[in-house]
């Protein structure tokens, strides 16, 4: 499992390095608040496109952005992976502020190795649970598809869709952010039966695109010109 750590203490975040590399986790470090958050922003896109699931240990006080507001700042992007706070600071309004930031759990300093071990346990049981849960779902910013009912939301709308929309709106769902090219379209949707110089999947995408994207203040099915389409990730700012 990867794991980013957050710790601009050399000395603990060393200790945690080596600890966890030794318990089989994959640790990605990080020692300032803004590489942090870039480093979980980049474990929550790989665990989007290649499934390889993550957990965040964060320390509370770091330079350039502390815990609090990298905690923040992952949730408003739709960021949900398990997060695990670190802290000096024990009083109950710093936990429930923490907390109240989007933290999973909060570990004080100094603390037990197999403690911070257990409670990484406990995250990423809690994490595949809702995985389970969350399986016949697909979703991107607003955009929701019920896999289990094949029906399509934008917020709370229900779009009306034909089974290829559908087909069509699922591979682009699987991995938000990626290009998908009109050859990979066509043979995902359609068949490698498909005459490969039709013009069905440009058809198609304008088709989705109208009754997705129309009138809503994100657009959110792009265009690369002359190398295909792909659908825009929560993190992405226009």
């Amino acid at each position: 499992m990867n794991l980013v750590l957050i710790e601009d203490d050399v000395r603990i975040a060393d200790f945690l390095r080596r600890g966890l590399r030794a318990e089989g986790y994959l640790v990605q470090a990080a020692a300032t608040g803004p590489e942090g958050l870039a480093l979980a922003l980049e474990a929550h896109r790989t665990e989007r496109r290649d499934g390889e699931r993550a957990l965040v240990v964060l320390d509370l006080m770091l330079p350039g952005i502390n815990g609090m507001e990298i905690c923040q700042a992952l949730r408003a992007q739709g960021v949900q992976l398990p997060i695990l706070m670190l802290t000096a600071l024990g009083s109950t309004s710093d936990r429930v502020a923490g907390l109240r930031m989007g933290a999973d759990d909060y570990l004080c300093k100094p603390f037990e190795f197999e403690e911070l071990l257990a409670r990484l346990e406990a995250l990423a049981r809690r994490g595949r649970d809702l995985q389970t849960q969350r399986g016949q779902m697909l979703q991107v910013a607003d955009l929701t598809l019920d896999l289990q009912r094949m029906q399509a939301f934008r917020g709370s709308e229900p779009l009306s869709l034909t089974a290829r929309e559908l087909a069509l709106l699922e591979l682009l769902m699987s991995a938000p952010g990626r290009l998908f090219s009109r050859e990979r379209i066509l043979a995902s949707v359609w068949g490698q039966s498909e005459d490969p110089l039709t013009n069905v999947v440009d058809v198609y995408i304008r088709r989705l695109r109208g009754k997705i994207d129309d009138g809503q203040p994100r657009v959110l099915i792009r265009t690369v010109r002359g190398l295909g389409y792909r659908l825009e990730p929560p993190w992405h700012t226009p």
